[in-house]
Order: structure tokens, then sequence, then C-alpha cells
């Protein structure tokens, strides 16, 4: 069965779509978005710790042969910048999803039509996701080289997925979105304990002289020689010990040593529990002990194993269409299946102590009488 794609010519298709940033991006503050990531390192722990969680997956398909060369597929399909398989891909596009609210790649076929040759990732500025006039489909507008974006003769190559878009739009949301103020106020917490340190670690004097009533001494040439003996002292050679000596009333402290300090760790605190809140990963998976209950930490990773499961789903679309596609171009239109590995978080040692608790259940109830009685059957011990 030839793929829609052929229908439309007879050469495979090209590079739809441009590399690099071309057009403005598709939803404001893309830029923000990306330097959110690099000025919080929190942010961007939590974003690939969501990434790397996503464990793997296996392709599930009755015919032996078919199966094998998906397997094959997974490992081997080029995915840009000198990589291969498919779960580079996966990453990038799953944080392209997360950070910006939406992704972007392009499938393309081998030289000889048969099968994908690679799938790339692909950035939003330099794609326009507009709605079809006559139904649900979407158009794509590519803008190389910023020239006006003009549409892409094969559609069906690309991948879009959004994340939660808003009624009415297509563009996704950004998982970062509502953390510019809690950042913007942690970036001024942390430059002010970066601007504090500096000063504490390089102490500045302030040298006082005052003289005495009746003292025939000229203060400004004696302030002169103050300055002239404490800049000597100062710059002494570091195994060196120099001492300042002075006559009269003569004061030295430090500027700054009398301001008090600011407590930052409650309010450094607050500003991380809102960007963990708003980014689902447990606080210990970043590093945080703020909780050590083994309950706490078991309810953190069950709404964990919920967030994991929702981008799977997001996921698994995308997976599908890259293998259906590949597999049409072969002229195999076979049906398979996606399995992904199960999720656990939790400790091992529970886990093994819960499958042996069921097994000891299972076993007693094996051995309670069959028929009406056995609902007042004694477990045996």
């Amino acid at each position: 069965m030839k793929f829609s794609l052929w229908h439309r010519g007879s050469a495979p298709a090209a590079v739809q779509i441009a590399r690099r940033s071309a057009l403005p991006a598709p939803s404001p503050g893309r830029g923000e978005l990306r330097r959110l990531r690099q000025q919080v390192p929190l942010i961007d722990a939590a974003l690939d710790k969501l990434v790397r969680l996503m464990g793997a997956f296996t392709v599930r398909c009755e015919d032996p042969a078919v199966e094998q060369e998906l397997a094959r597929f997974l490992r081997r399909v080029e995915t840009g910048a000198g990589r291969q398989g498919l779960r580079g891909f996966l990453e990038s596009y799953l944080s392209d999803l997360l950070t910006y609210g939406g992704a972007v790649g392009e499938m393309l076929p081998a030289p000889d039509g048969r099968g994908l040759a690679a799938v790339v990732n692909c950035p939003g500025e330099a794609v326009t996701v507009r709605p079809a006039e006559d139904g649900p489909g979407l158009r794509f507008y590519a803008g190389p080289d910023g020239l006006p974006g003009r549409e892409v003769p094969y559609p069906e190559l690309i991948l879009f997925t959004p994340l939660d878009p808003a009624a009415g739009e297509i563009w996704g949301r950004s998982l970062l979105e509502g953390l510019e103020g809690p950042a913007a106020v942690l970036e001024t917490i942390f430059r002010s304990m970066r601007a504090n340190f500096e000063r504490a670690g390089s102490l500045r004097y302030a040298v006082t002289y005052r003289p005495a009533a009746g003292d025939p001494t000229d203060p400004e040439e004696a302030a002169k020689l103050i300055a002239r003996e404490w800049r000597a002292a100062m710059d002494t050679p570091p195994d060196t010990v120099s001492d300042f000596v002075a006559v009269g009333d003569v004061q030295v402290r430090v500027i700054g040593a009398d301001g008090p300090v600011l407590d930052t760790e409650t309010p450094v605190r607050q500003l991380l529990e809102q960007i963990v809140a708003k980014l689902g990963v447990p606080p210990f998976l970043l590093g945080l002990h703020w909780s050590t209950t083994e309950r706490m930490s078991t309810q953190q990773a069950d709404l964990l194993t919920s967030e994991l499961e929702r981008y799977r789903a997001l996921l698994t679309p995308v997976i599908r269409r890259i293998l259906d596609t590949h597999l049409r171009l072969l002229g195999r239109g076979v049906p398979f299946s996606v399995e992904w590995e199960a999720i656990s978080l939790q400790d091992a040692g529970a886990l093994a102590a819960a499958r042996y608790d069921n097994a000891r259940a299972a076993e007693l109830e094996s051995r309670l009488p069959a028929g009406p009685k056995a609902a007042g059957a004694a477990i045996p011990s």
C-alpha cells in the first residue's frame, strides 16, 4: 500500500522547515522561557528529571519480521547532530514541549523512498501553525532565512504536539508559565548575596583621624600621611604582616560591619516551594530534603507517576505516527503496539515486601476450602 505522500510527486520530500530560528516565536516569551531555565538551575534540573524519568518503551507486532525491523529502526534512525536512535529525538521533543508549550519535528524519507532516513527536531521559531479552513487539521508555514512563511508541501511529514492549549488556540502553554515572578525575586536574592559576600571577602576599611584641640599638626597633612602608611600596610606581600601605628585619635573600622545580614533561608525556600509545586517534581529528587517521612515521599512519587503517564500519553501518538509512516513507506501496513516500561519510583525494599505480602495472601487464599463454608472458614497460620 502506497503512502499518500507519493501521490503528489515521484521524488522524496526534502527538508521543509529551517533548522535555525528564523521567524518570531509562535508564542510570546520564548526567549524568556529559555533564559528561565538558564538562570534558575533548579528549573533546568527538574525538567531534565522529567525527561529522564519517562523511561523506555518497546514495540510489539504479530509479524516477527516487522517487529525486528521496527526495533532496528528505533536503534539506528538518524536524529540529527550525529545522533542515532529515536530515544534521543523523543527526549529533545519532550524537553521543547515542557519548556515552550509545544514541540515540532519532521520526518525525512530515505532517498530511495523506502522508509524514513531521519527524524529531526525543529525550532518552534521556524514554523507557524494555523488551523485548516475545512476541518480540524493544521497547516504549517515555514520561513527559512527570515523570508515570509510558505506552506510546507508535505504536512503529513510534520510532527506537532501542543501542551494544554487554551480554548481556541493551537500552541500550548509552557510548564514554566507563572514562574517569571518567583525566578526574578530569587535572582535578586542571589545577586544580593553575591554582592554581600564579595564585600565580606574583600574588606573595605574606614580610617578616621580626629585631631585634638590645640594640636598644631596640619589635619590635611596628617590625613595624607595616615592614608599613605595605611596603604603601605595593606599592600604587603601575602606571606608577611605589616602593622599600622598611629598617634592620636585614629579609628579603624570595617565598612558595613555594623549592618545586619538578612536571613535568606526562609524566602528562598518559599520561592523554591512555588517552583517545585508548579513543576510537579518531588523535592527529594532535586536534593531538597524538606521532609524525610516515608509517607510524604510515597505520595509525591505517586503524583509524579501520574504526571509521567500524562506525558507518555502525549508522546505515544508521535511514536505511533513515526513508526506507521516508516512501515507505510516500506509497503507494510501491519498493526503494532507501543508498550512503555512500568514506572516505579518507590523504594525497592518496600516493593519487595509488598510483593511478598501479596504472594502470602494468595497462598493462604488457595488453602481455603471451596463452597459456601469458605466464607466462615478460618485462615490457617
